[in-house]
């Protein structure tokens, strides 16, 4: 039951956020929404109040939704979103039939004033922009929550291990050692020693250790090493010692003030880690053997409610920031793709031709369909080496 349910709550949740910042911004400017669908494809369920202007839908394949709103665009965009089910007029005998209704539920006409197309450029980057804009509060508000329930979660600053011959062995470094203070100034956790190192290599150190209830001084020179992985931006080079913390995970409880600060923090963390990875496929540092899709993120979903509830969350937090991030990049199908166009679109005082808008269009769909057999080619490759080694 784990396997399927884990995926549909994380994307679900993750998706639906997203829409309903659309469809809650179309409605706040007064923009016709006779549709909100929770997934794609066939629908499954679909309800719809009598003199409400929106159907909602749960369609059959639980990896995305849309909102279909009144637009010029509409009947392409519908189609890309798989809610191109419509009512005909005439259709009286259809139980969804309404007679008080717009088109689609309905013989009505959609004023004018309720297209998309007929509100300032602002009000339309405002629509564009809501899908992201709550992704990211998603991401805050359940990384706050993480921490006010969890804590601050560290990995103790207690050596584990040592690799021969580095630097760290050489100065005696031993397991169990616990490093209190880096040239003298105080360490919380191993984040805190790591950091200190990466940037003094070459330099020479004093780490103060309690070992065996005895405060000692050691002195290490970090050696310059390349980190295994430069995607987001880092140094070329970092000090290293060759020291490995325990394998444990502590937690402090904090403030409700603190984690919000630490929801905020981390948030900025994860989305910066994202653009470092777009950056690092752009610049080629980063392999697209890395990407991964749909199978992945259930895999990982799946283990991370195995893991436990904070597990969960944070990986909701984490694909939460990522679709908002992805969903800004400049392809026209996208919503940072849209921004671009509906800005120029304000700029020059016309909309562009209908031949333009598909041109573009098909530019996005088809960057869009290459990525997706990309990481489902990803995802298959990994299934099959987990299955058959």
């Amino acid at each position: 039951m784990l396997s399927w349910l884990a995926p549909l709550i994380v994307l679900g949740l993750v998706v639906f956020v997203h829409e309903l910042g659309h469809f809650l911004a179309a409605k706040a400017v007064g923009v016709y929404a006779p549709r909100f669908s929770l997934g794609w494809g066939k629908a499954i369920l679909r309800w719809r109040r009598r003199g409400s202007e929106t159907e909602y839908v749960i369609s059959a394949l639980p990896i995305g939704g849309y909102v279909r709103m009144a637009s010029r665009a509409d009947e392409a965009a519908a189609m890309l979103e798989g809610g191109n089910e419509e009512l005909k007029p005439g259709a009286e005998s259809d139980p969804r039939w309404d007679p008080a209704a717009m088109i689609p539920h309905g013989p009505k006409p959609v004023p004018s004033d309720r297209w998309f197309e007929s509100k300032p450029t602002w009000a339309r980057v405002f629509i564009l922009l809501a899908g992201v804009t709550m992704n990211a509060l998603l991401t805050i508000v359940v990384s706050t929550g993480v921490f006010a329930v969890y804590g601050h979660r560290y990995t103790p600053a207690v050596v584990d291990s040592l690799m021969a011959g580095w630097p760290a062995e050489k100065a005696d470094f031993r397991h169990g050692d616990s490093v209190v203070a880096v040239d003298g100034k105080p360490v919380h956790d191993w984040n805190d020693v790591a950091s200190r190192i990466a940037v003094s290599a070459g330099r020479e150190m004093r780490v103060d250790v309690v070992r065996g209830g005895i405060r000692e001084s050691l002195r290490v020179t970090p050696s310059s090493q390349r980190p295994p992985d430069n995607a987001a931006g880092k140094a070329d080079s970092i000090g290293m010692i060759g020291a490995w913390p325990v394998q444990r995970v502590a937690s402090e409880r904090i403030p409700l003030g603190a984690s919000l600060a630490s929801g905020w923090h981390a948030t900025w963390q994860m989305a910066g880690s994202v653009v470092g990875v777009l950056g690092g496929l752009l610049r080629g540092t980063v392999s697209v053997k890395t990407l991964g899709g749909p199978i992945a993120i259930a895999r990982v979903s799946v283990a991370a409610a195995q893991t436990g509830l904070g597990s969960l969350l944070s990986l909701i937090a984490f694909l939460s920031i990522n679709l908002a991030v992805l969903n800004l990049l400049p392809i026209p199908i996208l919503d940072g793709g849209q921004v671009l166009i509906t800005v120029a679109e304000g700029a020059m005082g016309k909309p562009f031709g209908e031949r333009a808008r598909e041109n573009m269009m098909r530019v996005g769909l088809a960057f869009i369909l290459a990525l997706f057999v990309l990481v489902m080619f990803n995802d298959l490759k990994a299934l099959g080496h987990s299955i058959f080694g």
